[in-house]
């Protein structure tokens, strides 16, 4: 292990609790500014490390690449996750297998390293993902050594739900909604991380970072609790949760800096590739198995396009784009005007069709 330079006795002290070897496949991070919670990104390193800037390893030097407002958004997400694991007994992180989840989960390894993630990860399959999302998820939790549990709603598969014959709205409400809330149940977690954000859609927009969700994972928009200077009431009673936001001030475009800046991998889906896709009520559904009957009319037509959005995969619009790296990502993303989420047929099967699923306990 690297040993500092002497310094002041109150400077020691201080950053012999700062300084943190990050590795666990992420490559070996020197990362003092990380632990020291919401401004940590303004501590200096005050030179304490014998190496120089020349020296430090690559990841370092990303690390200190960070532009200031990625700094103080990783720091910030840093101290909610502190935070949720001091005060709750059994919380669990919702893994998705998307870029936010994938961010999320990098600012977790980070913010508890080197000890192990203190909860498991949590994928409600609804047996519908990409193909490429499902290998994703099983490389990703292999690599880097993750407790992982999987949840599908059997009742839903006994009955046939899916949703191509069942439609989008029953297929979310039993396969995602109702899985999701037997998952937590059955598992005791009291409390929920998940990568949503407030720029995504206007429902999401009325959240708070800590998202009261009443007996039954019920969740009112007027009974929110104040969070006053990021201060947040953690105390619930037995049977109500909490459902934790910690990306929730991040938009899509700082998804992907961050993203490129910290080298993480994501879906390959993301990326623009020649795919098999045929057009559907005004959406680019790609054919991903055999399960998506076509219509007479219908024939599948290779397409340059890539995802913003991942979901199940009849219900997740594609969109054509030549950006096959993440710089490129980043370059469509600083002119497009239309949100990630127009692809998601779930958000348009009904009026408020989004807000009407978060009440009923949709994350």
């Amino acid at each position: 292990m690297t040993q500092a330079l002497a310094a002041p006795a109150a400077e020691c002290d201080m950053l012999a609790h700062l300084q943190v070897w990050c590795s666990a496949g992420l490559g070996l991070i020197e990362s003092p500014c990380v632990l020291a919670g919401r401004f940590a990104a303004d501590i200096p390193t005050l030179g304490w490390s014998h190496r120089t800037a020349k020296n430090r390893d690559p990841a370092s030097k990303r690390r200190h690449m960070l532009p200031k407002h990625l700094r103080r958004l990783e720091a910030e997400s840093i101290e909610i996750m502190r935070d949720v694991v001091a005060e709750f007994k059994r919380p669990v992180m919702l893994y998705s297998i998307g870029k936010d989840s994938s961010v999320m989960l990098h600012i977790a390894v980070k913010a508890f390293y080197p000890a192990k993630l203190p909860f498991p990860l949590l994928h409600v399959d609804t047996t519908w993902k990409f193909r490429e999302m499902i290998s994703f998820r099983d490389a990703t939790t292999r690599r880097l050594g993750l407790d992982l549990i999987v949840h599908v709603n059997n009742e839903g598969l006994a009955r046939g739900i899916n949703p191509i014959d069942s439609g989008s709205a029953l297929h979310t409400q039993v396969m995602k909604t109702d899985a999701l809330k037997q998952a937590l149940d059955l598992h005791g977690f009291d409390a929920a991380f998940g990568g949503a954000r407030r720029d995504e859609e206007k429902s999401r927009a009325k959240e708070r970072i800590l998202s009261f969700r009443s007996a039954g994972h019920v969740w009112d928009p007027r009974n929110q609790r104040p969070e006053l200077w990021s201060l947040f009431n953690t105390r619930i009673r037995q049977g109500e949760t909490m459902r934790v936001f910690a990306m929730s001030n991040w938009t899509e475009l700082e998804v992907w800096e961050y993203i490129m800046i910290e080298k993480i991998p994501v879906v390959p889906l993301y990326f623009a590739k020649q795919r098999p896709v045929v057009r559907r009520n005004g959406a680019t559904i790609m054919v991903d198995d055999q399960r998506l009957p076509l219509n007479l009319d219908e024939k599948p037509e290779m397409r340059m396009v890539r995802f913003r959005t991942l979901g199940c995969y009849p219900l997740s619009g594609a969109i054509e784009s030549d950006a096959t790296t993440i710089e490129d990502i980043v370059a469509e993303m600083q002119t497009t005007t239309v949100s990630e989420r127009q692809g998601r047929l779930i958000d348009t099967d009904e009026a408020a069709s989004m807000e009407k699923k978060k009440r009923e306990g949709y994350f």
